[in-house]
Parts: C-alpha cells; structure tokens; sequence
C-alpha cells in the first residue's frame, strides 16, 4: 500500500482518500488514561507475562481456537475477501507487522471480539457484517487491530475464564464472592478499553462519521435514514445530567455487568476525543513509539489516569459526580444537597422543615433495570 490510503488487491483496494500511516505507534498514542495506566503498571510487573502463559493450560483459549477453526469461516483472500483487505490495511496503518487471524461466525447479533493470550484472534459475527457498509466495517476492524496491538486480548480471556469459573463456584460463597470482586474490577478497566480500541478504530478509518454510523447502527438497527447523529449525541448529554442521585446510583448498578460503556456515551467520547489536541498530535505524527514503551513511566501514567478521572468528574453533569465535585471543592450545604437528591425516595409530600412526609401507600420502588446487556466486542461493540 502506497502512502496515500491506496493497495490494490484482485478483489478491492483501500479507500482513495489520503490516510496517514502511522509508523512504529505505541498503543500509549491512543490509549484513554485508565486504560493505559492498568497496561504500563501490568507490563512492568516482573514475571507478569510469565504468570499468564502459565495459566494457558487452564484458558479455553485452545478449545476456541479449534471451535472457530471447525465451526466458522477464516477470513483470507478466498473468504471473505473483502474483510482479509481490511484487516492487512488496518495492520498497515497502525504498523502491526504480524496480522491476527480473523473468522466470521454465525451469529444475528451484531458482535466482535479480540481474544487469545499468545495469538490474538479477531472474531466478527455474520450480524455485524450485514449491519455495516464498507467504511462502518473498516472503524470496527480498526477496532480490534486496536484491542491486538494494546494486548487486550490478554485480559479479554482471563475476564471470559473468570466469568465462566464464578458460574461453576458459585456455590462456594467465599470463592465466588472473590472471583466477583476480580471479574468486576476487569470489567472497569475493560469498559476502558472499549474506549481506547474505539479510538485506534478511528485512526485506522480516518473517516469520524463512518465510526458514529456504526455505533449508531449497534445502537438501533439498519435504519439510518430514521437516526441523527446530532439527535443520537444529545441523547448521551441527556443520560449524563438526567435525574438525581437515585438515577446515579441506577445508572452504576445497570452499567456493572457489562464489559463495554453504553453506545451512546461511546459516541460521545469518540466524537469529543475527535476534536482534542491530543488526536490532533497524532495526525500529524507526533505520538509515542513503540520501541520507548519499556521506559513509560508508571507513576506518569496513574497520574495521567488521575488526572483524566479528575477532569471527568470536574466536567460531567451526572448528579453524584456534581456532588462529588462539590464535596472536592468544600460547598456548603451538602447534607442539604444530598437530602434533595434522594427526596424522592421518601414518596410523600415534602413539609415546611424538608421532612419528607409519610404517605399511606409508603415510597415507590424503582427497580434498576435487568441488569443484562453484557457488551459485546463490536466496534460498534468492540
């Protein structure tokens, strides 16, 4: 491929446009903050890589292997040609020199994954191809070339290993009580991660409107013509600063069994990582290497991750992170504050000294949602 986006193939070529490649790039360039400072901590952790080979005998990541070898169809340029051409390109663009394996499996719903612990392997479903045109698929390839190059798929396995071993010990209270606080803490970073891999998926296609296509597409189906991505962003603002306290609260307990952020919000963050100086720097050839990762520094990057949380909460219009601003900054009033936020939990009228008064029928219980929804690889999930 030449450097202005074009390889010629006997089945399509990449894109006209001019793409920028981006030559020896350390997945730090793009990496959202907590993200990265979990990664560089990791990577320098002596014998840590030591300790997860090790575990290989006890990861399915062989009995999925041979499940997607015998059970799907690997992308090549017999197969799914058109997918084999995306793939070498986004190895191309971020320089990833050895190109993952890629099936495509059978399945409605729209999914993608990146997992393996010495071999990443890319896996899309028959769902995601149908649902996207040719440049939402690119961003999505991008994606998981992303996940690959951040050695995601790593910590991708160990979460589907635990997830299955906290099924099987469940019985076992202490036992499964610890696999649930690990499972739950990998989730956090992995949600993270999601965020990053949308990123790389970005710099890959290079085209910012095929990437909010296909979250939106993930989101509400192949109906384009009835969505807007102005109306669709708003949506995430809305989410953001709706209700109060109680709808915080809500909104923790819906997001925790899920391994990727809402849509939504994933577009949001994508569009306002679009528009930083940061993406900027790398477009025009400023980032990080990969050949300086061994002298990242840990105690930069938890503070970069600090930082990014600092300004998250600083920024954001959720309700408890407002209150947790506050608390930061020392306002007044808090125990005030808080009472009128959960106010409405007390379902009776409000008296002249802000006691809630008690009605007959008592407060209303307001449930969190079935819980489910466990995000799917697609960049679109990712």
């Amino acid at each position: 491929m030449s450097d202005d986006g074009y390889r010629q193939t006997g089945h399509e070529k990449a894109p006209g446009r001019r793409r920028r490649r981006f030559e020896g790039i350390s997945s730090r360039a793009y990496e959202h903050p907590a993200d990265r400072s979990a990664l560089v901590a990791l990577r320098r952790l002596s014998g840590f890589d030591t300790v997860f080979k090790a575990l290989s005998g006890l990861l399915p990541e062989r009995s999925l292997r041979l499940l997607f070898l015998s059970d799907s169809v690997r992308v090549s340029d017999a197969q799914f040609a058109h997918l084999d051409v995306m793939l070498r390109d986004a190895c191309y663009i971020l320089d990833l020199e050895k190109v993952p394996a890629m099936y495509v499996t059978q399945d409605p719903q729209p999914n993608a994954m990146c997992v393996g612990l010495d071999d990443p392997v890319i896996v899309v479903t028959t769902g995601l191809v149908e649902l996207l045109d040719e440049e939402e698929m690119r961003a999505v390839v991008g994606h998981e070339v992303g996940h690959a190059l951040s050695g995601h798929s790593v910590y991708r396995t160990v979460l589907l290993f635990l997830t299955s071993l906290a099924v099987r010990v469940a019985w076992i209270p202490l036992g499964n009580l610890a696999i649930t606080a690990i499972v739950t803490a990998l989730r956090e970073w992995f949600r993270k991660s999601e965020l990053s891999a949308d990123r790389a998926g970005l710099l890959v296609g290079q085209d910012l409107r095929a990437s909010m296509r296909g979250l939106m597409k993930i989101a509400g189906g192949n109906h384009l013509h009835e969505m807007n991505v102005d109306a669709f962003l708003a949506q995430a603002e809305e989410y953001e600063a709706a209700g109060d306290l109680r709808d915080s609260v809500l909104k923790i307990l819906n997001v925790l069994p899920r391994t990727h952020p809402f849509t939504a919000v994933r577009a949001a963050e994508l569009k306002k990582w679009a528009e930083s100086r940061d993406h900027q720097r790398i477009m025009d050839g400023h980032y990080p290497r990969r050949d300086e990762d061994a002298d990242a520094s840990v105690s930069d990057s938890f503070r970069q991750s600090a930082a990014g949380y600092a300004s998250d909460v600083k920024n954001s219009k959720d309700p408890l992170m407002k209150l947790v601003s506050d608390i930061a900054g020392g306002a007044g009033d808090l125990g005030g504050r808080v009472r009128r936020g959960f106010g409405g939990f007390a379902g009776g009228a409000t008296g002249k000294d802000g006691a809630a008064g008690g009605g007959k029928d008592g407060p209303a219980g307001g449930g969190a949602g079935d819980g489910t929804g466990e995000g799917s690889d697609t960049e679109g999930r990712g």
